[in-house]
C-alpha cells in the first residue's frame, strides 16, 4: 500500500506541475536589440505615483454633496492632463501590477508568489511592522512617502553630488503609497478611511507637483502620472479578474502629455462617465502594460525588451513626426520579440516538423516596415501610425502561438499518463477487491517478451526523438511516464477480459442506469466548480436518498435527520462568498450552538458511570472554556479595531494558544467514534471562530452535523451477509486497522460512499465560497491572530481555515471505514478515479483565451482537483492520526472497556 501511495504522489505531482510547463510558461525572451525613440523627448523626467488599491471609480466620483473627493486631481482632468482607466489582469497582486506597468509584460499567474524587483533603482521605504491593519490611523503609510520625498528635494538643495543626480535626464521617481491598500483592507472601500486616505493622497499630490517643479526652476520638463497597480471589491479583497479590482484610475499630465479634450459624445461599454459628470473630457483607456512604453518615450529610453505594451500616442503631446516614430518603435521592439521566439522554436524542431506563423512571414514584416518608413518620410503620420499598429498585434498574436507552440504535444502525453493511470488503479481495484470476479480468472500471465521489447523500443525512440530538439528535461517525464504505466495496464489483460466477460452477464438497463448515475454524478461536481448552486441542487436530491431505500422504513429518526441536515446545508451555497456580509454576532451565535451541544455531551458524560469520568470531564470543559475564549476574542477584536485601538495583545496571545490547544485536544479524548469526533469538532470550531467574520462560522457545525448523521446511515445500510456483526455507533473503537483481514470485498455500495466523500469535500471546499474569492486577499479573517501584514503566515492561516471542514469530512470518513470495515486501499483507489476523471475534464477546459478572469479561473479549477487528489493522503493520515492516537491528560494511557 505504501509503494502504491508512494507511486500515485509520483504521478499526480508530475501532472499537477505539467501545467507549468504548459500553460504558465514565463513569457520573457532574451537577445533582442534595445529600440527607442530617434528624436529628442518631451521630458527630462517623471514622476510615476502608484496608489495600491485605488479604484477608479472611487477617484472619478463625486461624493454625495457632489463634490470630488481629489479636487487636484479633477482639475488635472479637466485643464491640465489626459485621464482614462488603466485595465490591469488577473491575478490583481501588486508584484504583477507592477512589473505590467513598468516592464510591459504580464506575468504568469504564478508569479503572484515571487518577490519585488530591487536590482537597478535605489530605494527607500519604512518597516513592514508599519503596515498594520489595525492600527489607529495608516494614512501615515502615504504621509511618510510624501514627506521623505520632500526632505529629498530639500537635501539635494545643499548635496552637490546628490543635486547632480537628480538633475541628469532620463530619471524616474517611482512613489508608492500603500495607505488606501490598508485602508480598503480594513475598513472596506466604502469607508470614510478610504475616502479620507484618497483626499489625504489629493492634497499630498498637490504639494508634491508644486515641490518639484519649484526644485527645477518651472522648466516644463516633468511628467506625472498617477495610477494603481489593482483596485479593490466591495468586501475588501484582490486577486481575482471583479470590474473593481481590474479597472484602475490612469491621470498623466506635465511634459510631453496632451492637454484635455473637450468632446460632445464618447462612446465605451460602460456607464463611468455619465456616473462620474466627465463625459465632457476625452476618456483615454488602456491596458497596463501599455503605461511601461509610454513612460519610456516620454523620457527617452528604450522600450523594455519583453514589453508588449502598445504606446497610447493619442495621450502624446508632440509632433506628429514623434508619434510615429515612436509607435514605429514600439512595432520593431516587439517585432524583435516574435522573431527571437520564432528562431527559438525553429531551432529545437525539426525542420519538417516546424510550423511557421503564416500571418506574419519575413518577407510581410520588411513590407510592412518599410511601407510604414515610407509614409513617415512622406509625412503621412496617421498612416504610418496605423500600419505599424496593424505590425504589432500581427507580432503579438505571433508571440502567442510560439509561447503554445508545444502545448498540444504536451497536453497529448500528459492525457495518455491520465488515461493510463485511471484504467491501472480501475484494474486493481477488480482485480483485489471486488467480490463480483469471483471465478473468474485474474491472474496475470507471463507476458511475452514482445510486450516489454516493444516498450523499450519505444522509449528509446521518444528519447531520442526529444535528444535531437534539444527538448527541457521536463519533456522526457511527460513523455516517457506513460509507457510504464500502459506496461502495468497491458499485463493485465486477464483482468480486463474477465471484466469484460462479466460485464456481458450484466443487464444491459441496469449497467447502462448505473453507467448514467455515475456520469450524472460526475458532470455535478464539475459543474459545482462553476456554478454554486449546483451543490445546493445535488444536496437537495442527496435528501431524498433515504427515502428511495430501505432506510426509511428501517431507520426513520435518522432519515429525517439526513433531510433535514442535507437541506440545511443546501442553503450555504446560495449565499453570498464568505467576506462581503460580515457579521460578527453570527460568529458568536455559532459559538453558543457548540456551547449547547456541548453541554448536551457534558450532562451525557456525568450521567454515565464510568471510572475515567473525570478526564472525559476535564477535557469537554475545556473544550467548552475554549469556544468561550474565542467568542470574547472574536468580539473583543472587532470592537478594538471599530474603535482603531489595534489588536490587543492578550488578543493574540490566547488565539495563537487556541490554535496550538486544536491540535492536541481532540488526541486526549477516548478513541470511542462519538467521543473522538465531537471532541475534534469542538477543538476545530474553536479555532474557526477566530478566523470567521461572518455566516461561515455555521458551516462546519452544520457539515458535521450531516457527518454524524451519515455515519449511522451508513451502518443502516450494512446487512448482516456482508458484515459479520453491527455494533452499536457509539461503542466503536476508531483505533484499529481498517487494512487487516476483517476488511471485506467491494461492493457497489462502496462506489457511492467514494462519491460521497468526493462531494462533501467539494462540498466543504464552495459551501461558503467560490474560485475567485479563494484566489483574493482579504486578511480580515485573521485579524485576531495579527493585523501587521505578513503574507506568508496570512496564508497558512487562510489555509488552514479552509482545511478545517476537509479534515471533519476526512474524519467522519475514517469512521465510515472502520464501521463499515472498508479497506482504506479501496477507498483510495476509488476517490483518485474520480477525482482524475474530472480532473480530465477541468485539463480540456483550461482556457488560453478570452478575458483573463476567465483563463485564470479554468486553471485554478485544475489545480484544486489535483491538489485535492495529492492532498487526500496529506488529509487521510492526519484524519487518522486524530481518530485514533491516545494521549493521556495525566501521563498514563488507560484503556476503556467496552
Amino acid at each position: 500500500m505504501l509503494l502504491y501511495i508512494t507511486l500515485g504522489l509520483l504521478v499526480h505531482f508530475v501532472f499537477f506541475a505539467s501545467i507549468f510547463d504548459i500553460y504558465f510558461t514565463s513569457p520573457l525572451v532574451h537577445g533582442m536589440t534595445p529600440q527607442f525613440t530617434p528624436l529628442p523627448p518631451p521630458a527630462k523626467r517623471l514622476m510615476l505615483f502608484v496608489a495600491d488599491g485605488l479604484r477608479a471609480d472611487k477617484l472619478y466620483e463625486l461624493d454625495e454633496d457632489g463634490n470630488s473627493r481629489a479636487p487636484f486631481v479633477r482639475n488635472v482632468i479637466m485643464n491640465e492632463g489626459s485621464w482614462g482607466i488603466s485595465h490591469t489582469r488577473v491575478p490583481t497582486e501588486s508584484r504583477p501590477g507592477h512589473v505590467a506597468m513598468i516592464a510591459g509584460f504580464y506575468e504568469d499567474v504564478s508569479a503572484v508568489a515571487k518577490g519585488d524587483l530591487r536590482n537597478h533603482i535605489f530605494t527607500e521605504s519604512y518597516d513592514a511592522s508599519s503596515e498594520d491593519f489595525g492600527a489607529h490611523d495608516v494614512t501615515k503609510l502615504d504621509t511618510w512617502v510624501f514627506d521623505h520625498v520632500k526632505e529629498f528635494f530639500h537635501a539635494a538643495r545643499n548635496n552637490q553630488s546628490l543635486f547632480s543626480k537628480v538633475n541628469e535626464d532620463k530619471i524616474v521617481f517611482f512613489l508608492h503609497l500603500l495607505g488606501i491598500d490598508t485602508n480598503g483592507h480594513a475598513h472596506r472601500p466604502s469607508s470614510r478611511e478610504y475616502s479620507d486616505n484618497i483626499k489625504l493622497v489629493d492634497k499630498e499630490l498637490k504639494e508634491i507637483e508644486s515641490t518639484v517643479k519649484d526644485f527645477y526652476g518651472n522648466d516644463g520638463k516633468t511628467a506625472f502620472i498617477l495610477t494603481a497597480d489593482h483596485g479593490m471589491t466591495d468586501w475588501g479583497s484582490h486577486g481575482a479578474g471583479h470590474p473593481l479590482e481590474t479597472c484602475t484610475p490612469f491621470i498623466a499630465w506635465g511634459a510631453g502629455i496632451r492637454l484635455p479634450q473637450k468632446v460632445s459624445a464618447q462612446k465605451f461599454d460602460d456607464s463611468y462617465l455619465q456616473e462620474w459628470k466627465l463625459e465632457n473630457w476625452k476618456r483615454h483607456d488602456i491596458n497596463q502594460a501599455d503605461v511601461a512604453p509610454l513612460m519610456a518615450a516620454l523620457i527617452g529610453v528604450p522600450f523594455p525588451l519583453n514589453s508588449v505594451g502598445i504606446i497610447p500616442v493619442d495621450m502624446l503631446n508632440t509632433s506628429d513626426l514623434f508619434k510615429a516614430e515612436s509607435m514605429f518603435t514600439n512595432a520593431v521592439q516587439i517585432l524583435e520579440q516574435f522573431k527571437v521566439k520564432m528562431t527559438q522554436k525553429k531551432e529545437a524542431t525539426l525542420s519538417f516538423l516546424f510550423t511557421p506563423f503564416k500571418s506574419l512571414s519575413d518577407t510581410k514584416q520588411a513590407n510592412i516596415l518599410r511601407k510604414a518608413r515610407y509614409y513617415i518620410k512622406q509625412k503621412k503620420y496617421d498612416e504610418a501610425v496605423s500600419l505599424c499598429r496593424q505590425l504589432i498585434h500581427l507580432a503579438l498574436r505571433g508571440l502567442a502561438y510560439y509561447h503554445t507552440y508545444d502545448r498540444f504535444f504536451l497536453a497529448f502525453n500528459v492525457v495518455l499518463g491520465f488515461v493510463g493511470w485511471t484504467s491501472y488503479a480501475s484494474l486493481l481495484i477488480i482485480k483485489s477487491h471486488c467480490n463480483l470476479m469471483r471465478g473468474v480468472s485474474t491472474e496475470a500471465k507471463n507476458p511475452s517478451r514482445l510486450l516489454p521489447c516493444t516498450f523499450v523500443a519505444i522509449g528509446v525512440s521518444v528519447t531520442f526523438f526529444l535528444l535531437i530538439q534539444a527538448c527541457p528535461w521536463t519533456y522526457y517525464i511527460y513523455c516517457l511516464l506513460p509507457l510504464p504505466i500502459w506496461y502495468a495496464v497491458l499485463r493485465e489483460i486477464p483482468v480486463i477480459q474477465g471484466f469484460v466477460t462479466l460485464l456481458s452477464t450484466f443487464p444491459p438497463r441496469r449497467f447502462l442506469g448505473y453507467l448514467l448515475l455515475f456520469i450524472l454524478g460526475v458532470e455535478v461536481l464539475v459543474l459545482s466548480f462553476f456554478y454554486r448552486y449546483m451543490l445546493t441542487a445535488a444536496l437537495v436530491a442527496l435528501a431524498a436518498w433515504p427515502l428511495i431505500t430501505a432506510l426509511w422504513t428501517r431507520a426513520k429518526s435518522i432519515s429525517l435527520s439526513w433531510i433535514f441536515f442535507c437541506l440545511l446545508l443546501a442553503v450555504f451555497p446560495l449565499m453570498p462568498v464568505v467576506g462581503r456580509k460580515p457579521d460578527i454576532f453570527l460568529v458568536v451565535g455559532a459559538g453558543l450552538l457548540v456551547l449547547l451541544l456541548s453541554g448536551f455531551v457534558v450532562t451525557s458524560v456525568i450521567k454515565r458511570k464510568d471510572s475515567f469520568i473525570n478526564e472525559e470531564l476535564v477535557l469537554h470543559l475545556l473544550q467548552m472554556l475554549s469556544v468561550v475564549f474565542s467568542m470574547c476574542v472574536v468580539y473583543g477584536t472587532h470592537n478594538s479595531l471599530l474603535k482603531k485601538q489595534g489588536l490587543p495583545l492578550l488578543n493574540q496571545i490566547v488565539s495563537w494558544t487556541i490554535l496550538a490547544s486544536s491540535f492536541v485536544m481532540p488526541l486526549l479524548s477516548p478513541p470511542v467514534l462519538f467521543d473522538r469526533l465531537f471532541s475534534i469538532l469542538v477543538s476545530s470550531m474553536s479555532t474557526y471562530l477566530l478566523l470567521s467574520t461572518g455566516y461561515e462560522a455555521l458551516f462546519p457545525l452544520v457539515l458535521s452535523c450531516l457527518m454524524f448523521v451519515w455515519i449511522h446511515m451508513e451502518q443502516e445500510t450494512l446487512q448482516h451477509p456482508v458484515v459479520s456483526c453491527k455494533q452499536k455507533v457509539s461503542t466503536i473503537q476508531l483505533a484499529c486497522n481498517t487494512d487487516a483481514a476483517q476488511c471485506r470485498d467491494l461492493c457497489l455500495d462502496d462506489i457511492r460512499r467514494a462519491f460521497f466523500l468526493v462531494f462533501f469535500l467539494v462540498t466543504a471546499f464552495f459551501g461558503t465560497g467560490n474560485i475567485a474569492s479563494v484566489n483574493s486577499f482579504d486578511p480580515s479573517s485573521v485579524y485576531c491572530f495579527l493585523t501587521v501584514f505578513s503574507p506568508f503566515k496570512m496564508g497558512a492561516l487562510i489555509m488552514w481555515k479552509i482545511l478545517i471542514p476537509f479534515v471533519l469530512v476526512m474524519c467522519a470518513f475514517e469512521a465510515v471505514q472502520v464501521t463499515t470495515q472498508l479497506s482504506s486501499k479501496s477507498l483510495f483507489l476509488m476517490v483518485v478515479n474520480i477525482s482524475d476523471i474530472m480532473a480530465l475534464h477541468f485539463f480540456f477546459l483550461i482556457k488560453d483565451y478570452g478575458s483573463w478572469l476567465d483563463i485564470g479561473t479554468s486553471i485554478s479549477h485544475y489545480v484544486i482537483v489535483m491538489s485535492m487528489t495529492i492532498f487526500m493522503v496529506f488529509l487521510n493520515c492526519l484524519a487518522q492520526m486524530l481518530t485514533t492516537r491516545k494521549l493521556s491528560l495525566y501521563g498514563r494511557p488507560k484503556s476503556h472497556i467496552i
